[in-house]
């Protein structure tokens, strides 16, 4: 029997330089509201956003890392049960079977935050305004992707628009499977440094399936037992060990700090 797909990331962590084109390439591509003033972190939502990490070491020792932390996808230690996903009482949220993400439906989000609450990775955020669009700007919007009104929650999608226009053009086509290229997240195409791979997880023949092999290879917070979908390769040993809890023996975390 075939597996299901299982679409995840592996962000190379050596190559990311914090440039921020992901995070300029997400709002766009997705609508995502923003402010007059985006320099205050916590009024603004970013999808995808970039943290900067340090060993902490004086110079000449320090040495310093970008890490880019979209919606993880995370399915739990039991296939559909991610802590979003098991929390929302109206369904707002949910776990597909067939591609491995989770998705969030904004018509039936009242806004009552579980989810931002149970998430570990603080990939949520709540729509506190209606987007107001400066004249003109109604051509930068993607038709594909609908805003999104106050009260609601929003997150990453992995660009799930662009999943089902892939499997519209397949169809017309006469297929039933995608080509890799077909369906990539807008993210994976604008780094410069070509840093974030994104494909099949389940597919061997996918690079995303051949990077997340590597023994540096490793996932945020992995002892929650949230099960990710995005992976990160460093061969930095202090970088690797910053992504996961730390027992009192094991020394101290990296500090992270919010970029971008």
């Amino acid at each position: 029997m075939k597996k299901a797909k299982r679409y995840g990331m592996v962000i190379d962590l050596d190559k990311c330089t914090g440039c921020g084109s992901c995070m300029a390439a997400c709002m766009a591509e997705n609508n995502v509201p923003f402010r007059e003033d985006e320099s205050n972190k916590l009024l603004s939502i970013t999808w995808m956003r970039v943290y900067k990490l340090t060993n902490k070491k004086p110079f000449p020792e320090t040495d310093v890392c970008y890490l880019p932390r979209p919606c993880m996808h995370c399915a739990g230690q039991h296939e559909g049960h991610s802590p979003c996903v098991s929390v929302c009482p109206a369904t707002a949220t949910d776990y597909s079977m067939k591609t491995g993400i989770v998705s969030q439906i904004y018509t039936r989000c009242f806004g009552c935050r579980y989810c931002m609450a149970s998430c570990p990775y603080h990939a949520r955020y709540f729509n506190w305004w209606d987007p107001v669009w400066p004249d003109g700007m109604e051509k930068y919007l993607n038709p594909n992707v609908s805003p999104r009104m106050r009260g609601v929650v929003e997150k990453c999608s992995f660009c799930f628009h662009r999943y089902q226009l892939a499997k519209e053009k397949a169809y017309m086509e006469g297929r039933r499977e995608l080509e890799e290229d077909e369906y990539q997240t807008s993210c994976t195409q604008a780094c410069p440094a070509d840093a974030i791979t994104f494909g099949d997880l389940n597919n061997p023949q996918h690079a995303v399936y051949k990077n997340k092999k590597s023994p540096n290879a490793f996932r945020l917070l992995e002892r929650l037992g949230t099960n990710p979908k995005v992976y990160y390769t460093s061969s930095r040993e202090w970088v690797r060990r910053s992504g996961d809890n730390y027992l009192k023996n094991e020394g101290k975390p990296a500090k992270a700090v919010h970029h971008g």
